[in-house]
């Protein structure tokens, strides 16, 4: 519940400060956030780790959007998205290095028995769960490809 609280205490300094495009993001979270809390029927809290995958697929869907439009050479649209996904990752928790990923990786490799690319999926299982929210998948899914190939 303290995440919804953050929201709403940006919230209100960005409307002070009229700056429309942290206004744009925070009521994007907390629509996300209202949207789970509301799924099943009835309001109910959502764990930590919810808000946290919630906040993560924002941040990487504002990437991906601006990835395309600097593609297409549209820096005026993926300037915003930029923001967006910059002022979201203020509400998550602090960004695991390469190396402690790696470290991480390596651990999982040999707790499991990991021997080539069949068990990629196992390693990629245990190290996204205990990593969820401190690194991108896609960041995960490049140090165990290189690992076990």
């Amino acid at each position: 519940m303290s995440l919804q609280v953050d929201i709403m205490t940006a919230m209100k300094a960005a409307m002070k400060e009229k700056n429309q495009v942290a206004l744009a993001a925070l009521r994007a979270v907390k629509s996300e956030i209202l949207l789970a809390q509301t799924a099943t029927g009835s309001k109910e809290d959502i764990s930590e780790d919810q808000e946290i995958k919630i906040l993560s697929k924002m941040v990487k869907q504002r990437k991906d959007s601006a990835a395309i439009f600097l593609e297409q050479n549209r820096e005026d649209l993926a300037e915003p998205e930029l923001a967006q996904a910059k002022l979201i990752s203020q509400f998550l928790p602090a960004q695991l290095s390469e190396e402690e990923i790696t470290v991480e990786v390596m651990k999982t490799i040999a707790a499991v028995g990991a021997e080539g690319m069949k068990d990629m999926g196992k390693v990629m299982g245990i190290v996204s769960g205990k990593l969820a929210g401190q690194a991108d998948g896609k960041t995960i899914s490049n140090i165990v490809k290189a690992k076990l190939s």
